[in-house]
């Protein structure tokens, strides 16, 4: 049966995006990147609320083609625009690309069928709100929080609106040369 793995960069103090979403703070290159794409490697659909994947779009379909872009760049560009892609969103009806789906209810329908379905896990980019409604529903199965050597000091809470209780098991804490510390739980 497949996963629902959540992806979430997460500072010190709890927080994923600044006041105005900012992430410029967050660490995402080298041994993270690295780190991260291991297990992107084993995902082959992406899901993302509306905001995040506008974000996305607006940024890795143009990277296989700039020459600025690094051969790592290239690999997980070209990653993302062969993934299967669903965006929850209540505002959209449809997107305009390729492997790309919109859910706007039944969330715990679809994400049930969908993990029956064939084929790798499926992983949450970021996406706070989506990620914190899938917490309430107890859809996630693997949390991977890369805890940033950073105090934000205010911003989007990591767990903002979760109210109900739920245990972890840690599978595995990476300590990276950045200062980044690598957190791989299940759920428990």
């Amino acid at each position: 049966m497949r996963k629902v793995v959540l992806l979430m960069h997460v500072s010190l103090d709890g927080f994923v995006a600044g006041p105005n979403g900012e992430l410029e703070w967050l660490v995402a290159g080298g041994d993270v990147h690295d780190y991260v794409q291991r297990r992107i490697d084993q995902v082959d659909t992406a899901i993302y609320g509306r905001v995040t994947f506008e974000l996305m779009e607006s940024y890795w379909p143009a990277v296989p083609d700039s020459p600025e872009s690094t051969p790592a760049d290239i690999k997980h560009a070209n990653w993302y625009l062969n993934a299967h892609k669903i965006v929850f969103s209540r505002s959209l009806d449809s997107v305009d690309r390729q492997n790309t789906r919109v859910i706007s209810d039944n969330i715990r329908e679809e994400i049930a069928a969908l993990k029956e379905q064939p084929g790798g896990d499926m992983m949450i980019f970021g996406s706070p709100s989506i990620a914190q409604e899938f917490m309430r529903l107890g859809l996630i199965d693997e949390y991977r929080i890369q805890l940033n050597p950073i105090v934000v000091g205010a911003g989007i809470p990591f767990f903002k609106d979760v109210t109900n209780q739920f245990g972890l098991r840690l599978v595995q804490a990476t300590p990276l040369e950045s200062g980044v510390v690598a957190l791989h739980y299940e759920q428990g």
